[in-house]
């Protein structure tokens, strides 16, 4: 090594003056050691890096000197403490063209000979900054990426130089799907007339100075031309013909061209009965029961995108020719009625109900207006009201006495009591089901016995 240890030499400065011709001896080695001591604190490798400022495309060089032209050999180069190259005879190392990525900190070591003197030294770090010459281009529309179908389309292909190279001239080209649509113009923008359906999908631009070797690609942008829709063609299904209370019936709507998403909005008469979206196009179908005439009438829809919408022409659902929704058949008819009907038994059920309930005790009726018999006796009615088991379905039987009271026949009353004419009557409740269509008819019938009384039976 070229700096061994100076102890030695500072310490025969100090030495007493008894030991002054040792001194003297170590002087002479001393001088030798003073030049080594310079050798060690001069810095004897530069690393040079050019051209300054260095702007991508352009070719960096590195160069490892030695001091006071001292020889290097044995060269290695260093970026942010990777090696990057060896070399025996060469001091320089060559990088381009350079982009940003080759920004860093860089060294350089090798074996300094000056003189009779060798040593391995280290350069001190260089920072190296690869200034951009352009920015990355952006693409854009003039107006806007969802043209209508027909008006022209202009890409703009934008981007800015440094303002030390502010003189150079950019070439641009734009691309379409790995479709080359301009290749190395000056004007930044193209223009696209008219544009149609197959002029929708991915678009990018590329720029790079003119005779340079750098260029820069633009991100992807989606153009999607907007296509107005057609006019809607509306189909009922199975027909506006023959059709009855009940039956389902489909309107479909579709167009034959159009942008999606299309809005379908479907109409009677001019009022919205409802809509539906296709997010993709295509068909889409509105469902309904056919319930009243109040459904009959001119049908129609609308299809609707963000371009146009479009109305298709009425269809009329008639009530005319074999239609069923005038004529309904009975068990249709029966359908929307039977609710009411229900009712209208369990109202009846009630009354009548109501009506027989103060026979249902034993003891006298109310008073008949009975004609009084020719002995003068008085006569009184009385009832007696038997429940039936629940196998019987609900009759109830009744039965009706006459009995005279007179005082002109003491008699005979323990014997009229006993012989007293019995009439059983039917009282039966229907259920639900078996209330006839007609209405409830309620009809009387009066016996008379050979004694002269009359008992009046109810019955329907």
């Amino acid at each position: 090594m070229l700096c061994p240890q100076l102890s030695v030499c500072l310490q025969s400065d100090l030495l007493p003056p008894p030991h002054q011709a040792r001194r003297h001896a170590a002087l002479d080695g001393c001088a030798v050691l003073r030049v080594t001591l310079f050798l060690c604190l001069t810095v004897w490798l530069n690393l040079r890096a050019w051209p300054d400022p260095v702007f991508e495309g352009d070719t960096l060089t590195l160069q490892c000197q030695g001091r006071r032209n001292a020889a290097v050999s044995r060269v290695t180069f260093y970026k942010d403490g990777k090696s990057l190259q060896f070399s025996k005879d060469s001091q320089t190392l060559s990088v381009g063209p350079a982009t940003v990525k080759n920004s860093g900190r860089y060294w350089c070591s090798g074996q300094v000979t000056y003189g009779p003197f060798k040593d391995m030294q280290i350069s001190r770090i260089t920072m190296v900054q690869v200034q951009e010459l352009f920015l990355p281009p952006v693409l854009s529309t003039v107006h806007s990426s969802e043209p209508r179908e027909g008006s022209p389309v202009t890409l703009r292909c934008e981007t800015m130089l440094h303002p030390q190279r502010s003189a150079l001239r950019l070439l641009f080209s734009f691309y379409k799907e790995g479709h080359v649509l301009q290749d190395g113009g000056l004007h930044p923008e193209l223009c696209i007339p008219g544009a149609q359906d197959g002029d929708s999908g991915l678009y990018w631009c590329k720029a790079a100075p003119e005779g340079g070797r750098v260029q820069k690609q633009s991100p992807q942008l989606e153009i999607r031309v907007r296509a107005p829709v057609s006019h809607p063609l509306l189909t009922l299904r199975p027909g506006p013909t023959g059709l009855a209370v009940g039956d389902m019936v489909e309107l479909l709507c579709e167009v034959q061209r159009g942008s999606p998403p299309i809005l379908y909005s479907f109409y009677l008469d001019g009022k919205i009965l409802g809509n539906h979206s296709a997010p993709h196009g295509g068909a889409v179908s509105f469902l309904f029961p056919v319930m009243s005439k109040q459904h009959a009438g001119n049908y129609s829809c609308q299809a609707e995108n963000s371009v146009s919408k479009e109305s298709s022409g009425p269809v009329t659902l008639s009530l005319d020719g074999p239609l069923v929704l005038s004529t309904p058949t009975s068990s249709n008819w029966l359908v929307p009625w039977l609710p009411a009907s229900l009712l209208g038994v369990m109202v009846i059920a009630a009354a009548l109900l109501g009506y027989f309930r103060p026979w249902r005790k034993n003891g006298p009726l109310p008073p008949q207006n009975l004609p009084p018999a020719p002995s003068g006796e008085q006569h009184s009615l009385c009832a007696k009201v038997h429940y039936q088991n629940k196998k019987e379905e609900g009759v109830i039987y009744s039965a009706v006495h006459t009995t005279s009271n007179s005082e002109a026949r003491p008699a005979e009353s323990t014997s009229r009591e006993k012989d007293n004419s019995v009439i059983y009557t039917e009282v039966r409740c229907p259920q639900l089901g078996e209330v006839p269509a007609k209405r409830l008819n309620m009809r009387s019938r009066t016996h008379r016995d050979p004694l002269g009384d009359r008992d009046e039976v109810l019955y329907w």
